[in-house]
């Protein structure tokens, strides 16, 4: 069969897939940010002195709720963009860094890892541009989805490093490696 999709059929085949990714990428935001309590609820970072600029604790679950959701449907684009060039290593490059998004909240308020935590955000925020990039080649609007993700990412990166400046020794705040706060159920 060699005929063209119609741009309902089209559509269609991207909601099948954005009921798939979206859900799929909120549960996995969700499963990392349960590894370890966050904000209020983490006593480590309740002793840290925390920046001006701290959003209240409200702010973090809505903005990633947010987040996550356009990424699943950046994704559902790129992965309904079958035969695209670049689709391939596009995929790729966005897996290798929702690794690395996935792991910084049992990084940072688990293992309370505030430095390695930063370099994560830094390597984050280069891997997220060039995933901009990678999706612009296959679909613009799904690049154009990542640019809340990337500016929520540099001013992560502004608190994170503002934690790590005024918290030199933010991993000596709960004593011995028992007190680490990773749940792994």
């Amino acid at each position: 069969m060699s005929e063209i999709a119609s741009k309902g059929q089209l559509r269609l085949a991207y909601l099948r897939w954005a009921i798939v990714t979206v859900p799929f990428i909120l549960l996995l935001g969700f499963a990392s940010g349960r590894l370890a309590p966050s904000g209020s609820e983490n006593p480590w970072f309740v002793r840290l002195t925390k920046p001006e600029i701290m959003p209240p604790d409200w702010a973090f679950p809505v903005a990633w709720t947010i987040i996550y959701v356009l990424l699943g449907l950046a994704l559902a684009m790129v992965i309904n963009a079958r035969r695209a060039p670049g689709r391939g290593l596009a995929l790729t490059v966005f897996a290798v860094q929702l690794a690395i998004n996935l792991a910084w909240s049992p990084v940072f308020f688990g293992m309370h890892q505030v430095t390695t935590a930063l370099i994560m955000i830094v390597a984050l925020i280069v891997l997220v541009l060039l995933t901009f990039v990678l999706f612009w080649r296959v679909r613009k609007g799904a690049a154009l989805l990542l640019l809340p993700y990337l500016g929520w990412l540099c001013f992560a990166g502004v608190l994170n490093y503002e934690i790590d400046r005024l918290n030199p020794d933010a991993a000596s705040l709960v004593l011995g490696r028992g007190a680490d706060q990773m749940q792994i159920q």
